[in-house]
């Protein structure tokens, strides 16, 4: 492509003042776009941070950690001592103190293969239920990196959408003036000498 092609372009009389009017909204979106999005991403992404750090702190305060004793064998599926093994959990009934002294019993994920009587350790609300443990540092990033990529992708859809609007409303209007203009030609056209 030449590099003065883009100046013949604006001054090509085929061209409408609307198809003008919509490549510079076209190219304003192409540099607006990512600078709102980025924006955007650092925005959601920093409040984002601080909401799940703040939730995690409030987790560490209200949580408990305690001991809880299996009352019956979990299952043992996978190879003992397997990758899948270390990964994998199955719920099964446990017994435990709560911190108001009463023992409860209640089912939480485990390893496979552990045998009744294994100890397993437990997250424990303030009423005594079994809760899931505070958010670690990598959890908190990868949401905080969710949202980003949300509020990302909702600029750019926007973008685009806002884009496409503009087009159709501006080619509605280029066919509204291409019937206006062919109603005074068609006459001169199809009449008979």
């Amino acid at each position: 492509m030449h590099p003065l092609s883009l100046w013949r372009w604006r001054h090509n009389p085929l061209y409408r003042r609307t198809d003008r009017l919509q490549g510079r909204i076209a190219l304003a979106m192409l540099l607006l776009v990512p600078i709102l999005g980025l924006g955007a991403t650092f925005a959601i992404g920093d409040a984002a941070h601080r909401h799940y750090r703040a939730a995690a702190e409030h987790q560490r305060q209200t949580l408990r950690l305690t001991t809880a004793v299996l009352t019956h064998d979990a299952p043992d599926h996978p190879e003992p001592g397997s990758a899948e093994a270390r990964e994998n959990r199955y719920p099964a009934t446990v017994r435990y103190t709560d911190p108001a002294g009463r023992i409860r019993t209640a089912e939480t994920d485990v390893l496979p293969g552990l045998s009744a009587g294994s100890s397993v350790d437990v997250w424990v609300d303030a009423d005594g239920a079994i809760a899931e443990p505070p958010m670690s540092a990598e959890k908190i990033r990868s949401r905080t990196m969710g949202w980003g990529l949300v509020a990302f992708l909702t600029v750019t859809l926007a973008g685009a959408a806002a884009y496409r609007g503009v087009a159709v409303v501006l080619r509605r209007r280029n066919l509204a003036q291409w019937d206006a203009k062919w109603a005074e030609t068609a006459p001169r056209w199809t009449t008979s000498p």
